[in-house]
Protein backbone atom coordinates (compact mmCIF):
# COMPACT_ATOMS: atom_id res chain seq x y z
CA UNK A 1 0.00 0.00 0.00
CA UNK A 2 2.58 2.34 0.79
CA UNK A 3 4.47 1.82 -2.43
CA UNK A 4 0.95 2.96 -4.61
CA UNK A 5 0.87 5.79 -2.50
CA UNK A 6 4.39 6.84 -2.88
CA UNK A 7 3.67 6.33 -6.60
CA UNK A 8 0.35 8.76 -6.46
CA UNK A 9 2.15 11.27 -5.06
CA UNK A 10 5.13 11.02 -7.27
CA UNK A 11 3.25 11.72 -10.36
CA UNK A 12 0.56 14.35 -9.08
CA UNK A 13 0.94 17.77 -10.76
CA UNK A 14 2.72 19.08 -7.92
CA UNK A 15 5.35 16.40 -7.36
CA UNK A 16 6.70 17.91 -10.91
CA UNK A 17 5.73 21.77 -10.23
CA UNK A 18 8.37 24.52 -10.59
CA UNK A 19 9.75 26.08 -7.34
CA UNK A 20 11.61 29.02 -6.77
CA UNK A 21 15.36 28.59 -7.29
CA UNK A 22 14.59 25.75 -10.17
CA UNK A 23 15.90 26.18 -13.34
CA UNK A 24 13.36 28.43 -15.56
CA UNK A 25 12.07 26.59 -18.41
CA UNK A 26 13.61 27.72 -22.03
CA UNK A 27 11.64 30.33 -23.88
CA UNK A 28 12.12 30.20 -27.85
CA UNK A 29 9.40 32.00 -29.21
CA UNK A 30 8.34 34.44 -32.05
CA UNK A 31 6.32 37.75 -31.18
CA UNK A 32 6.01 41.01 -31.74
CA UNK A 33 7.94 43.21 -32.14
CA UNK A 34 10.81 40.78 -31.79
CA UNK A 35 11.42 37.00 -31.29
CA UNK A 36 12.69 36.14 -27.55
CA UNK A 37 15.23 33.36 -26.92
CA UNK A 38 15.63 33.57 -23.30
CA UNK A 39 19.37 31.41 -23.03
CA UNK A 40 19.86 35.19 -24.62
CA UNK A 41 19.52 37.16 -21.60
CA UNK A 42 21.60 35.28 -19.31
CA UNK A 43 23.21 37.38 -16.94
CA UNK A 44 19.96 40.12 -17.05
CA UNK A 45 16.42 39.80 -14.79
CA UNK A 46 13.73 38.59 -17.06
CA UNK A 47 9.54 39.42 -16.16
CA UNK A 48 7.10 36.48 -17.20
CA UNK A 49 3.77 38.24 -18.05
CA UNK A 50 1.09 35.82 -18.86
CA UNK A 51 -1.55 37.96 -21.21
CA UNK A 52 -5.31 37.70 -22.87
CA UNK A 53 -6.72 40.55 -23.95
CA UNK A 54 -10.29 39.82 -23.26
CA UNK A 55 -9.44 38.70 -19.61
CA UNK A 56 -10.79 41.25 -17.19
CA UNK A 57 -8.25 40.96 -14.34
CA UNK A 58 -5.37 41.85 -17.63
CA UNK A 59 -8.00 44.69 -18.15
CA UNK A 60 -7.32 46.04 -14.81
CA UNK A 61 -3.88 46.28 -15.36
CA UNK A 62 -3.78 47.56 -18.31
CA UNK A 63 -6.53 49.97 -19.03
CA UNK A 64 -5.23 51.31 -15.23
CA UNK A 65 -2.10 52.18 -17.36
CA UNK A 66 -0.56 50.21 -14.07
CA UNK A 67 1.14 47.15 -16.46
CA UNK A 68 2.80 49.73 -18.83
CA UNK A 69 3.84 51.88 -16.32
CA UNK A 70 5.73 48.49 -14.16
CA UNK A 71 6.85 47.34 -17.89
CA UNK A 72 8.50 50.87 -18.42
CA UNK A 73 10.04 51.63 -15.21
CA UNK A 74 11.88 48.60 -14.81
CA UNK A 75 12.07 47.93 -18.85
CA UNK A 76 15.68 49.08 -18.59
CA UNK A 77 16.94 47.04 -15.89
CA UNK A 78 15.19 44.24 -16.99
CA UNK A 79 13.66 41.82 -20.07
CA UNK A 80 10.16 42.31 -19.65
CA UNK A 81 8.17 40.05 -21.99
CA UNK A 82 4.19 39.39 -22.13
CA UNK A 83 3.46 35.56 -23.40
CA UNK A 84 0.17 34.67 -24.98
CA UNK A 85 -0.67 30.87 -24.71
CA UNK A 86 -4.77 31.24 -25.61
CA UNK A 87 -5.28 28.51 -28.17
CA UNK A 88 -6.67 28.90 -31.79
CA UNK A 89 -10.59 29.30 -31.27
CA UNK A 90 -9.77 30.91 -27.36
CA UNK A 91 -10.14 33.78 -26.15
CA UNK A 92 -7.47 36.39 -26.13
CA UNK A 93 -5.70 33.65 -29.25
CA UNK A 94 -3.35 36.16 -31.43
CA UNK A 95 -3.72 34.62 -34.96
CA UNK A 96 -1.16 36.17 -36.40
CA UNK A 97 1.86 38.58 -36.25
CA UNK A 98 -0.36 41.17 -37.12
CA UNK A 99 -2.85 40.59 -34.52
CA UNK A 100 -0.11 40.61 -32.22
CA UNK A 101 1.17 44.36 -33.39
CA UNK A 102 -2.11 45.23 -33.07
CA UNK A 103 -2.67 44.44 -29.82
CA UNK A 104 1.19 45.02 -28.78
CA UNK A 105 0.08 49.00 -30.25
CA UNK A 106 -3.51 49.31 -28.82
CA UNK A 107 -1.97 48.38 -25.75
CA UNK A 108 0.55 50.71 -25.65
CA UNK A 109 2.71 47.95 -24.57
CA UNK A 110 6.26 48.91 -22.96
CA UNK A 111 7.03 45.28 -22.45
CA UNK A 112 10.29 43.90 -24.73
CA UNK A 113 7.72 42.36 -26.93
CA UNK A 114 4.04 40.26 -27.10
CA UNK A 115 4.97 36.14 -27.63
CA UNK A 116 2.88 33.81 -29.10
CA UNK A 117 2.47 30.43 -27.61
CA UNK A 118 -0.50 29.19 -29.33
CA UNK A 119 0.07 25.44 -28.40
CA UNK A 120 1.04 26.30 -25.17
CA UNK A 121 3.64 24.31 -24.64
CA UNK A 122 5.99 27.23 -22.68
CA UNK A 123 2.29 28.41 -20.60
CA UNK A 124 2.88 24.64 -19.26
CA UNK A 125 6.23 24.49 -19.12
CA UNK A 126 5.92 27.21 -16.40
CA UNK A 127 2.56 25.88 -15.53
CA UNK A 128 0.92 29.10 -15.89
CA UNK A 129 -2.43 29.16 -14.46
CA UNK A 130 -4.32 33.14 -15.10
CA UNK A 131 -3.74 35.92 -16.81
CA UNK A 132 -2.20 37.41 -15.42
CA UNK A 133 0.66 35.26 -13.78
CA UNK A 134 4.12 36.34 -13.19
CA UNK A 135 7.23 35.57 -12.82
CA UNK A 136 10.79 36.59 -12.28
CA UNK A 137 13.96 34.67 -13.34
CA UNK A 138 17.38 36.11 -12.04
CA UNK A 139 20.61 36.47 -14.16
CA UNK A 140 21.76 33.29 -13.53
CA UNK A 141 18.78 31.77 -14.92
CA UNK A 142 16.75 30.79 -11.50
CA UNK A 143 13.26 31.10 -10.83
CA UNK A 144 13.14 33.72 -8.09
CA UNK A 145 8.82 34.59 -8.13
CA UNK A 146 5.56 33.28 -9.34
CA UNK A 147 2.32 34.55 -8.65
CA UNK A 148 0.30 37.56 -8.15
CA UNK A 149 0.69 40.97 -9.46
CA UNK A 150 -0.45 42.45 -6.70
CA UNK A 151 -2.18 41.45 -3.41
CA UNK A 152 -5.48 42.25 -4.44
CA UNK A 153 -7.40 39.59 -6.13
CA UNK A 154 -10.03 41.69 -7.92
CA UNK A 155 -10.51 43.04 -11.67
CA UNK A 156 -11.44 46.58 -10.10
CA UNK A 157 -8.96 48.65 -11.01
CA UNK A 158 -9.79 51.21 -7.82
CA UNK A 159 -8.26 48.20 -5.70
CA UNK A 160 -4.58 49.36 -7.63
CA UNK A 161 -3.48 51.70 -5.61
CA UNK A 162 -4.41 50.21 -2.09
CA UNK A 163 -2.78 46.96 -2.90
CA UNK A 164 0.73 45.60 -2.81
CA UNK A 165 2.50 45.25 -5.88
CA UNK A 166 4.46 41.74 -5.54
CA UNK A 167 6.26 42.43 -8.59
CA UNK A 168 7.33 46.10 -7.67
CA UNK A 169 8.73 44.58 -4.58
CA UNK A 170 10.54 41.77 -6.06
CA UNK A 171 12.09 43.75 -8.74
CA UNK A 172 13.02 46.10 -6.33
CA UNK A 173 14.87 43.71 -3.82
CA UNK A 174 16.02 41.42 -6.21
CA UNK A 175 17.90 44.08 -7.93
CA UNK A 176 19.43 45.77 -4.85
CA UNK A 177 20.70 42.41 -3.94
CA UNK A 178 18.35 41.92 -1.21
CA UNK A 179 16.16 38.87 -1.02
CA UNK A 180 12.72 38.48 -1.75
CA UNK A 181 10.34 38.72 0.98
CA UNK A 182 7.40 36.65 -0.80
CA UNK A 183 8.96 34.83 -3.45
CA UNK A 184 6.02 32.93 -4.26
CA UNK A 185 1.96 33.93 -4.23
CA UNK A 186 -1.06 32.66 -5.24
CA UNK A 187 -1.59 34.23 -8.87
CA UNK A 188 -5.12 35.36 -9.47
CA UNK A 189 -7.05 36.15 -12.73
CA UNK A 190 -8.54 34.21 -15.97
CA UNK A 191 -7.67 31.14 -16.49
CA UNK A 192 -5.12 30.71 -19.27
CA UNK A 193 -7.02 29.13 -21.99
CA UNK A 194 -4.88 26.38 -23.52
Amino acid sequence: MKTIIILIALFSSNAWSLSIGDKAPQINLKGHPSSFDLSQHKGKFVVLEWYNDGCPFVRKHYDSGNMQALQKKYGNKVSWVAINSSAPGKQGHLENMSVAKKRFNDEKMMAKTLLKDPGGKIGMKYEAKTTPHMYIINPKGELIYQGAIDSIASADSKDIKQSENYIASALDSALSGKPIKQAKTRPYGCSVKY
